[in-house]
């Protein structure tokens, strides 16, 4: 009877770990294996896309490749997951700071991220940014 305690036991952990790793490799995968257009440019609820615009530059396409480089808009740079692949942190010697965002949203056609930018004009009143993609 203990054995087969060990047994139920060992099979029940082995399925739990499993599950933690398909849902990891589910997240790059679906991250990774896109091109991602943007959708939806916002800055404090309104589009910021355009020309002259806070986030013009991230208008147009996002690529993650799998070693952690990308693209990004008009950005070069690198990427990676934070905080148990609920965040995803950009990097470019273009950006004044990496970004940090929340992944609201991550599928195989649909990445949803936001994230609040520093307002150099009004420290107290930061900017509030969602940025959505869809995959070509």
């Amino acid at each position: 009877m203990k054995k087969l305690l060990v047994v139920i036991l060992t099979v029940t952990g082995l399925i739990a770990f499993s599950c933690d790793d398909i849902d990891v490799t589910a997240n790059f995968s679906n991250l990774t294996s896109n091109i991602w257009a943007a959708d939806s440019l916002l800055a404090n609820g309104v589009n910021a896309g355009g020309p002259g615009e806070l986030l013009e530059d991230f208008n147009g396409i996002l690529l993650f490749n799998e070693d952690g480089t990308g693209t990004f808009g008009v950005y070069e740079g690198s990427w990676y997951f934070a905080y148990e692949e609920t965040q995803i942190v950009l990097s470019s010697d273009s950006l004044i700071m990496p970004l940090t965002a929340i992944i609201e949203e991550l599928t195989g056609v649909s990445l949803k991220m936001t994230t609040v930018f520093p307002n150099i004009n009004y420290p107290d009143n930061p900017t509030n940014i969602r940025m959505t993609f869809k995959a070509e």
